[in-house]
């Protein structure tokens, strides 16, 4: 493993990591052959994007000279060499070029790149890219077969479709802080982007199941993804609750509307989540800790009536969780394999032995801060791993080598560009 002198998007001389071998044993990635170009910023696009270069695709990722994606500067902290902790947990597996696409010979340049890749990726606002002259028939006409997914806040239908879309408000218009949170509190977002996430994963699905259609039918796909319907759709179980009773779902904070119990519980020594999913679970959990009476109480006996009966129910837990502490209860709990978990902070999640067991903390070789640690990839796939093979790219890193690959420019030509802010 070493690291060569190349030149970044500034022109300035960096080092960029040569060698780096994947965290897995080798074997063909899934997508190896398939050229994604990514003109995504912050969090949706690029989570796809990112998985995509997990299973194998050349991600070429389009940013603009001289600042690029919107996360590189969203920070503190930073890691060592300045990227900025947001950036990198999006944009591995990734080769990073600047390219002005506010000049004509930077559109050039983007067109001759979409003719040689097989997935674009944008969450410009509504329309960019046709002012361009880029429709989606252009695109077509450019590379047949392409597959075009745009992301955005509100989808290219609809009288939202010109406002532009952040997570938090896309959280707040969709639902969710409606129902979460403290059931006597303010309504709460989720603790992570988690619209922008979704959003990524079915761009990510949809993707696929384009990529396979084409193999049958030789034809592109346009796909409209937009945080709003995505928001929508994880709302699952609690739409349909309303959907199906026409009664608003309520706050219940770290409980649930339809099992009890299934929330926190406050032992001597601090809070630990349980699970009781069923009465079977309900019955064994009962006589192990002491309490058989419960199980056969018409008050408890079956989910409904803890359900409804729920305020006296937790009264009685609240009481019995009072007398031990954490360890001891999620002890006696995992001996009966009833569902239950210590309530970990960041920092004990990445301690915890399953977590990496699993492989889900790694620490890849970095240009400029030596190594960075990052989140593993989620997708477990033996008989084809994913593959860490680039990390998070500096701004600008591999614009030479792109252009140089696909473009058929010479460093000369390249310098030229640069000087006059195409690149």
């Amino acid at each position: 493993m070493s690291f060569d002198e190349i030149k970044d998007g500034k022109g300035a001389n960096r080092k960029r990591l040569t060698g780096l071998k994947p965290a897995m044993p080798k074997k063909r990635p899934l997508l190896e052959g398939i050229r994604v170009l990514d003109l995504s910023r912050v969090l949706a696009g690029p989570y796809c994007t990112m998985m995509l270069g997990d299973l194998g695709a050349d991600v070429i990722k389009v940013e603009a000279p001289g600042r690029g994606d919107d996360t590189r500067h969203w920070g503190p902290p930073f890691a060592k060499g300045g990227e900025s902790a947001y950036f990198l947990c999006a944009n591995r597996n990734k080769r990073s070029m600047t390219l002005n696409l506010k000049s004509d010979r930077g559109l050039s340049i983007l067109k001759s790149l979409i003719q040689q890749s097989d997935i674009l990726v944008e969450n410009f606002r509504v329309g960019t890219l046709e002012r361009w002259g880029l429709s989606y028939e252009e695109l077509q006409r450019l590379r047949p077969g392409l597959i075009y997914c745009t992301i955005t806040g509100y989808g290219y239908t609809g009288p939202y479709r010109d406002k532009p879309g952040y997570d938090f408000v896309i959280q707040a218009l969709g639902g969710v802080m409606s129902i979460t949170g403290d059931a006597l509190g303010e309504p709460t977002k989720v603790g992570v982007a988690i619209a922008d996430i979704t959003a990524g994963l079915f761009a990510g699905n949809a993707i696929l199941a384009s990529l396979y259609a084409r193999q049958r039918t030789g034809e592109g796909q346009r796909i409209d993804i937009s945080l709003l319907d995505s928001e929508v759709a994880w709302l699952a179980n609690v739409a349909s609750n309303y959907l199906i009773s026409g009664e608003r779902p309520q706050r219940y904070g770290n409980a649930h509307p339809n099992i009890v119990p299934y929330q926190t519980f406050p032992a001597s020594d601090g809070y630990f989540a349980l699970a009781v999913g069923n009465d079977l679970q309900w019955k064994k959990f009962c006589e192990t800790l002491g309490h058989p009476s419960w199980a056969e109480d018409e008050r408890f006996a079956h989910n409904a009536a803890r359900v409804e009966n729920r305020e006296a129910l937790l009264d009685l837990l609240n009481d019995l969780f009072a007398t031990g502490d954490v360890a001891t209860w999620l002890a006696q709990l995992d001996a009966i394999g009833i569902p239950c978990a210590p309530i970990n902070t960041i920092d004990r999640v990445f301690e915890d032995p399953q977590v990496l067991a699993r492989g889900m903390k790694l620490n890849v070789p970095h240009p400029t801060a030596g190594s960075v640690p990052l989140v593993g990839s989620p997708l477990k796939i033996p008989s084809a791993p994913v593959e860490f093979r680039l990390p998070p790219p500096l701004l600008g890193e591999h614009t030479a080598d792109i252009l140089q690959e696909l473009c058929g420019y010479d460093l000369e030509v390249i310098e030229e560009l640069r000087s006059k802010n195409v690149l």
